[in-house]
């Protein structure tokens, strides 16, 4: 576990650095150019440096082991994280938008090639950074990382919009068409939608965990599968499982004959809680409760 976790805060690390790299970059350039998407792109960047600060702060608060105070762990931490993270990229859509709409009542600025080379290469370091966080997130159940992920994923669609914003601002000035000139305010609106949508279920995600939503129908088949194959379970009771931030509380009510010793219910309850944790990595505790059975 020492590694995933290793692995997880050095993608979040990058991710902080990059952002704090292309903020600068952007809205330097968007300044320079007077391109609107580029500065809008470049503000949802900043709030993407407080997110992943929150996806990294969250992330080491969940990693803690439990407590007299926390008997069932920290993991929730990085829900909040990722509820965080949704709540600053919702915000950024409502800025990037307004902004963007305000543009249409200006007569637009010269497009520019330095703003275009810009958000090429936003749309580049983007994707590869999307890529490399949403493997380690998923190899790692890393709800924090993920949310930090799909920011990314966020900011490659506001880029690609810039380009094509800025890509149409450049034809209109070429080619004196008017109406393209309003590419780079049009796209900003584009990406405010684009943002808003992923805010949206990012959160939602966020709220199903923390009012403890129950895992899916084809997981908790397979948990109750493995509670099955023990033998002397002659029916299952109840079984429930949810998600805790990056790991799974699993709850099995079994039947069992009511003639065996306590310490053969002890091995049973042993029993079944190794046959789902060695199958399934992301379950953190198995709780058992044993009622007696009788022909």
């Amino acid at each position: 576990m020492t590694g995933g976790n290793n692995s997880s805060m050095k993608a979040v690390w990058i991710s902080l650095i990059s952002n704090i790299l292309l903020t600068a970059l952007k809205l330097i350039v968007g300044m320079l150019a007077n391109s609107q998407v580029l500065i809008a792109d470049g503000v949802h960047n900043a709030g993407d440096v407080i997110a992943t600060m929150a996806a990294l702060s969250s992330m080491r608060i969940s990693k803690r082991p439990a407590d007299e105070d926390h008997p069932y762990g920290h993991g929730k931490a990085e829900v909040l994280g990722s509820g965080i993270v949704a709540i600053i990229l919702g915000l950024a859509a409502v800025y990037i938008g307004y902004h963007a709409v305000l543009a249409f009542f200006e007569e637009p600025g010269e497009a520019s090639l330095l703003a275009l080379a810009a958000a090429i290469v936003s749309v580049v370091w983007k994707q590869w950074l999307y890529m490399y966080t949403i493997r380690i997130g998923k190899k790692e159940n890393s709800k924090g990382l993920i949310a930090t992920a799909y920011d990314h994923l966020a900011d490659v669609y506001a880029s690609v919009a810039a380009v094509i914003g800025i890509g149409l601002a450049l034809i209109g000035d070429a080619y004196d068409i008017h109406i393209l000139t309003y590419g780079d305010p049009a796209a900003g609106i584009i990406v405010s939608i684009l943002v808003m949508k992923l805010a949206y279920h990012m959160a939602l995600e966020a709220i199903d965990i923390l009012m403890e939503k129950a895992v899916d129908a084809g997981k908790l088949n397979e948990y109750k599968t493995l509670v099955e194959s023990i033998p002397q379970v002659k029916r299952i009771d109840r079984i429930r499982a949810r998600e805790h931030g990056h790991y799974i509380l699993v709850d099995v009510r079994v039947s069992i004959p009511g003639e065996l010793s306590i310490q053969q219910g002890h091995d049973i309850s042993r029993s079944i809680k190794k046959a789902i944790m060695d199958r399934h990595q992301e379950v953190d505790e198995v709780l058992i409760h044993l009622n007696p059975w009788y022909k």
